[in-house]
């Protein structure tokens, strides 16, 4: 299928994607597939103020009555997997399972969200006083603004939306500049769910497309009382303050430089094929790629050498063909920071296998993944790089490993190979990962959709998608119920009039 077949076939008009101002490129092949229309600044208020509007009506509507509109969104969204899913593989230049995989994400968080829809609770609390009963009550907070990135263009998108759905919010999202049809596409199946629904209140879900002045009005709207952004630390060091200025919520996934520990009694041939899926899908591109690797000395040399046999045998090229494992870079400037990266590593004493160009569709960023033997953790290994870089090194004891793996300023996600149930439990501690997600035996990416997603330190501290994520969607509310002829003071005071 052509580009312009992809996009019509997921719904896109030929009105719809020519005659804007905002170019878009496939990273398949560098080629603009369209041109759409950028939502004017000036627009912004009318776009917050129908949220507000229908925030004050979907707030009523009873919850499970909610889920029913998340249930109808996943239905839909099953029907429109392999259409929705090319549109991921044209505009990100994701390999065709991995552009299916993203949009099954969403059909499975919306199956979560449906039934959260019914399991919103609140505790019951027992009182000091007697003839007094206390209790918890969540409410919805208020429309929800929604930043996302290119890399993953609708997955987290769906992880905001299907909770804050049920949980009462209205939604209004802002997709990457450089991914706005996938956006586009979700949107056209939304509108079928919202048909099939029948009665939501209009403004319930809008998209916004844009640039920097799109975000900040959204940012800045004291009326959007939670923003969801996902992006760079550099981003969110920006959008979280600005966010808390003006008393909102911020749910921040920012940058991971995750880390996985290889101890000597790792199985080495499970840790191979968990190494390689994390630092080269998605073409390291994604916010939980494996860029580190904390090898115990002992077994180093050999690691190294079956990873550089497994990374020369991987097929780079075009994402839509069958047995691509490596698509593109986003773009040419994603190349050029991997190479200045390179380069930086070289300087430092790192020893580069891997890395240069890959034959690819003519007018793609296609890069061989490369692998870095590093004497020590540099600054350029502390700094992530949206890349297919793993940087190697070496360890001789167990707190060495922990040192290095919690010496880098982001904590997003992390795994250690070992047989060890000490290492292990000790991995998982409170004196082990200092990461949001921490695994064993298993590599850090591809989490799934019930737990909770995100990291610390300067990955943010948001969660997203599972477990009591919801939580961040809603607001909190304690009561006190008296049912008794008296009205006694907590902690004993006395105050008789």
């Amino acid at each position: 299928m052509s580009h312009q077949d992809v996009l019509r076939a997921a719904g896109l008009t030929d009105g719809e994607i020519t005659g804007g101002t905002l170019a878009v490129r496939s990273p398949i092949d560098g080629a603009e597939v369209a041109r759409v229309t950028e939502t004017a600044p000036a627009d912004m208020p009318a776009v917050i103020a129908r949220a507000q509007d229908a925030f004050r009506a979907w707030r009523t509507v009873p919850a499970p009555r909610r889920g029913e509109l998340v249930r109808l969104l996943g239905e839909e969204l099953r029907a429109a997997k392999d259409e929705l899913g090319a549109v991921v593989t044209l505009e990100a230049g994701k390999i065709v399972s991995e552009g299916l995989g993203e949009v099954q994400e969403m059909i499975d968080i919306c199956d979560f969200a449906t039934g959260l829809s019914r399991q919103l609770y609140g505790l019951t609390i027992a009182s000091e006083r007697p003839g007094h009963r206390m209790m918890e009550t969540w409410h919805p907070m208020g429309p929800c603004g929604v930043i996302t990135a290119f890399n993953f263009p609708v997955a987290v998108w769906s992880w905001n939306t299907a909770l804050a759905l049920v949980c009462g919010d209205p939604v209004i999202w802002k997709p990457s500049e450089k991914t706005p049809l996938t956006a586009m596409a979700c949107m056209k199946i939304f509108d079928r769910a919202l048909a099939r629904f029948g009665d939501a209140p209009e403004g319930l879900v809008q998209l916004v497309v844009g640039g920097p002045e799109i975000g900040e009005a959204l940012v800045d709207a004291p009326e959007i009382p939670i923003i969801s952004a996902t992006g760079s630390t550099r981003m969110g060091g920006i959008v979280g303050p600005r966010v808390a200025a003006r008393w909102g919520r911020p749910i921040l996934e920012l940058g991971g430089n995750n880390a996985m520990i290889v101890a000597p009694s790792a199985d080495l041939e499970m840790a191979v094929r968990a190494i390689v899926f994390s630092a080269v899908g998605t073409a390291g591109q994604r916010c939980t790629s494996l860029r580190r690797l904390i090898v115990h000395s002992s077994i180093k040399d050999d690691l190294v050498a079956k990873l550089v046999k497994a990374y020369d045998s991987l097929p780079v090229g075009d994402p839509r063909a069958d047995g691509t494992l490596i698509g593109p870079l986003i773009d040419q400037a994603s190349g050029d920071r991997m190479q200045s990266m390179l380069e930086q590593a070289r300087s430092e004493g790192g020893t580069v296998h891997g890395g240069g160009a890959a034959g690819g569709v003519s007018g793609g960023t296609y890069v061989k993944p490369a692998i870095v033997e590093m004497p020590a953790q540099t600054e350029t290994v502390r700094t992530e790089t949206f890349a297919p870089i793993l940087y190697v090194m070496g360890y001789e004891t167990f707190d060495e490993a922990m040192a290095l793996h919690n010496g880098v300023p982001q904590g997003l996600s992390s795994c250690i190979f070992t047989m060890n149930m000490r290492e292990a439990e000790t991995f998982l501690s409170a004196a082990g990962s200092d990461c949001g997600i921490a695994n064993v035996n298993i590599g850090p990416s591809g989490a799934e959709i019930g737990g909770a997603f995100g990291g610390e330190k300067e990955t943010g501290g948001g969660r997203e998608s599972g477990s009591d994520a919801w939580k961040g969607y809603m607001r909190r509310q304690t009561n006190t119920i008296n049912y008794s002829a008296e009205l006694p003071l907590a902690q004993g005071v006395k105050f008789d009039i």
